[in-house]
């Protein structure tokens, strides 16, 4: 039963403690970052303005949930499918590529690792919590109808018991059940759902060295160099832009092109989505030092780079990651100025 002798203060921290959890569970049912956020901070907000209900007959943790996929749910009720460019196009040839802008709640969006992944002392925990998060893992949940992605979400990426989530969703076993054996089939039609399992948790030394010739390639625009590093297959996107290239001939030819303003650039390591990834500054022509350009995400599969997803809105991502919106250079040192 509820402690009528609890504080604010206590009752406070309590909520506190589950906040990454949730964010995590909110961000997979609903691909967005803020919206992730903003559920969350209802959810808390719901749960400290209702706890003299609260009984007693679950765990606090199993009420947050309980709340939380409530407010998921009803997030969910317009059927908007974050997607990536990729889920709603085809490849567009170089020769054709144009830079045209979809709205923001079109997309599935970046989110730092640190947000949403608590830190499991089991590390086959803390990898699967890692690939429950991966961009394409993300996406193909994002096709599923919202009850099915609640049902396997707390089922494979939490490990809920049957009983546990038919109790969560006010239904049965059976329904449970049901729900996840067609969940599991929807995912397993989905090509490449889980081709990221390729990234090691934590990187093993050939992914490292990948990535530290990546961005040897990268900062100095070595578009030999980067095609060396890149997958036959590999993809590269860049939303708000609907626009996404196929192969490093195209990927290269982009970024000697309509890239162009990108050599030179500088990338700081950021950890997203499970996966690799780098703010990337280019240089800032009017104020000198770097200004943001991208947050880059990347997959690897068979010692090759296989993803190469920017978003681009750096207005709102470089803030989330906690990163300073200008970089200034003095020689060879790379200074951040709040």
């Amino acid at each position: 039963m509820s402690d009528g002798t609890v504080t604010t203060t206590d009752l406070d921290v309590r909520l506190e403690k589950h906040r990454v959890e949730l964010t995590g569970y909110c961000y997979r049912m609903l691909g967005s970052s803020f919206e992730a956020e903003d559920a969350v901070q209802d959810t808390l907000v719901r749960a400290w303005r209702s706890y003299d209900k609260f009984e007693g007959r679950s765990s606090m943790r199993s009420w947050l949930y309980r709340i939380a996929t409530n407010v998921c749910l009803d997030m969910l009720t317009a059927g908007n499918k974050r997607a990536r460019p990729m889920d709603l196009t085809d490849s567009t040839p170089l020769a054709q590529a144009a830079l045209t802008p979809r709205p923001d709640n079109t997309w599935l969006e970046p989110m730092p690792d640190n947000r949403v992944l608590p830190t499991p002392s089991d590390p086959a925990e803390a990898a699967v919590a890692k690939e429950s998060v991966r961009l394409a893992f993300m996406a193909a949940l994002q096709q599923l109808p919202a009850k099915q992605r609640a049902v396997l979400i707390l089922r494979e990426v939490l490990q809920w018991k049957a009983s546990e989530v038919a109790e969560l969703l006010d239904t049965t076993v059976a329904s449970v059940n049901s729900a996840l054996q067609r969940a599991r089939a929807t995912l397993a039609e989905r090509d490449g759902a889980a081709v990221e399992g390729a990234v090691s948790d934590p990187l093993d030394e050939e992914q490292q060295k990948l990535l530290e010739r990546y961005v040897a390639a990268f900062e100095g625009y070595d578009m030999t160099a980067l095609t060396a590093l890149l997958h036959e297959d590999a993809v590269m996107t860049m939303p708000p832009f609907d626009l996404w290239l196929s192969g490093p001939e195209d990927i290269t030819g982009f970024m000697t092109t309509l890239g162009a303003p990108c050599a030179n650039s500088h990338l700081v390591p950021v950890e997203v989505n499970g996966l690799p990834g780098f703010a990337q500054y280019k240089p800032d022509p009017e104020k000198g030092g770097y200004t943001p350009w991208a947050v880059q995400v990347l997959e690897i599969s068979d010692g090759r780079i296989t993803g190469f997803h920017c978003f681009l809105d750096t207005q709102r991502w470089f803030p989330l990651f906690g990163l300073p919106l200008h970089l200034e250079a003095d020689g060879d040192e790379v200074e951040q100025r709040a």
